[in-house]
């Protein structure tokens, strides 16, 4: 690193060593970088993921519909492990053009259907099941829009925030204070919604419940990015409260489990194909001893 001022070339071209810890992963183009079938178990649904806060939210959706007693939602979860470069395999691309998690495919009908796009999973199991989305205009469109909200903001917490603080090979002031800034409005924005809604769209806990507590519950209380001193998170008491009161629910807690692979041995469920997965394959049971 130098102290002269970064000049922006006339054309951009790829330095396959700049990226940080994601180097080996980022690239400039699409598609597939091998080829690679995906697995197919023998439930409805079949997803492909990882428990990042993205792939958390349709574990955590579909735990939930199974819950209630939807015994369509029932689905084999395969893990991808995006570090090793699987979000690029050629059957994952066919589902996902743009190579993330998470990927889901329904085979309940006819024809496989593919679904991409974390919002869009959410919103498809709901209009499919009738569940987790008001029917009432003005309560679902509640809903929506905060699952939007969600869509749009995360990049700022994630690609932004996250990223320059915790994962650049080197910390760059304006880029911190700019997306730290962001993040802080955007808990802002919760805590004040939530200081007078027990959920996001009202009384009714919904998607945009689950498409939000992965990440700003997890940044709420300091899982990630090690950045929960540095935000002052403990201030946004509206947030912690619905963070700790959807913490509590039972699918919730099986769905954060799923294609995990940090953390307690006993949290990590790489892959789900049954309900009893949770009791006999989570990793403190299948991992032999160390």
């Amino acid at each position: 690193m130098t102290d002269a001022p970064y000049v922006p070339p006339k054309v951009w071209t790829w330095n396959k060593e700049n990226g940080g810890q994601f180097a080996s992963i980022n690239r400039p183009i699409a598609g597939p970088t091998h080829d690679k079938e995906l697995p197919v178990g023998k439930h409805p649904f079949q997803l492909y993921s990882l428990a990042t806060p993205n792939g958390v939210k349709v574990t955590v959706m579909l735990e939930e519909l199974l819950a209630l007693g939807y015994k369509g939602a029932e689905y084999d979860a395969w893990l991808i492990r995006i570090g090793n470069g699987d979000q690029f395999g050629s059957g994952f691309v066919d589902i996902n053009p743009n190579s993330k998690i998470p990927a889901l495919m329904d085979r309940s009908g006819p024809e496989p259907i593919r679904i991409f796009e974390s919002g869009s999973i959410l919103f498809y199991l709901a209009e499919k099941f009738g569940a987790f989305l008001p029917k009432e205009i003005k309560a679902r469109t509640e809903a929506m829009s905060w699952l939007f909200w969600q869509m749009g903001s995360a990049p700022y917490l994630g690609g932004g925030f996250g990223h320059f603080y915790a994962y650049a090979p080197f910390k760059i002031e304006y880029a911190i204070d700019r997306f730290a800034m962001e993040v802080k409005r955007q808990l802002d924005v919760l805590d004040r919604r939530l200081a007078d809604n027990e959920y996001l769209a009202g009384k009714e806990y919904t998607i945009a419940d689950m498409a939000v507590w992965p990440w700003y519950g997890a940044l709420a209380k300091g899982l990630v990015y090690g950045a929960g001193e540095f935000l002052s998170v403990q201030d946004y008491k509206n947030v912690q409260r619905w963070t700790d009161e959807i913490a509590k629910r039972p699918a919730v807690k099986r769905g954060r489990m799923v294609n995990r692979v940090s953390g307690d041995p006993a949290s990590q469920l790489h892959e789900r194909h049954d309900a009893s997965d949770f009791e006999t394959k989570t990793q403190d049971k299948v991992a032999p001893a160390t």
